[in-house]
């Protein structure tokens, strides 16, 4: 399964969630790429093909040394010998150095940031239930911080579009990091 990612899209959350549903969460493996990571990312691989764990390999374009690689991994993956449950997840940016083959064979997953304010309010809003809501015991102001913040970060997601004008930094503030403030 391969995450092509866009500017300000994280897929990590949503994966997680599934991990969680799937009762996956502890069998969920990681790894960021890019320098020396080549031979963690094959063990993990391996090991995974083996137990039925699910491996994310993150950032593929930054490791375009190590694509021929995977290119090879993949090809020599052989349906008899993995595990049902193993599942090989991989997010990059569009990239030319990512390997065809896996392209061509993989299931395609793109995620982007809703367009416009009230988009992106509603996505918000739509990822909260009541529980989320409840935890606190002054509701009131609880609401009036979460109606603001979530306003803010729908500003900075959708002021993307205009690039530099009026910004300095660009800051992918993502659905990340609107759950962690």
């Amino acid at each position: 399964l391969i995450f092509i990612l866009s500017s300000g899209s994280d897929p990590n959350k949503e994966l997680d969630i599934l991990a969680d549903d799937l009762n996956m969460s502890d069998r969920l493996k990681r790894i960021a790429l890019g320098q020396g990571q080549g031979k963690k990312a094959s063990s993990l691989i391996e090991k995974g093909m083996a137990h039925g764990d699910w491996v994310m390999l993150q950032n593929c374009h930054l490791s375009i040394s190590w694509m021929p690689t995977l290119e090879q991994v993949c090809d020599n993956m052989e349906p008899d010998k993995i595990h049902p449950e193993f599942r090989l997840w991989l997010t990059s940016m569009p990239s030319e150095s990512f390997p065809t083959a896996v392209l061509q064979n993989g299931v395609k997953i793109t995620k982007e940031p809703p367009k416009g304010l009230r988009a992106n309010l509603k996505s918000t809003y739509s990822k909260l239930d009541n529980d989320k809501l409840r935890r606190t015991n002054k509701p009131k102001e609880f609401m009036r911080l979460l109606f603001g913040l979530s306003f803010y970060h729908a500003l900075v997601i959708e002021r993307k579009k205009f690039g530099p004008l009026g910004w300095n930094i660009p800051y992918e503030f993502n659905d990340t990091d609107m759950d962690i403030t």
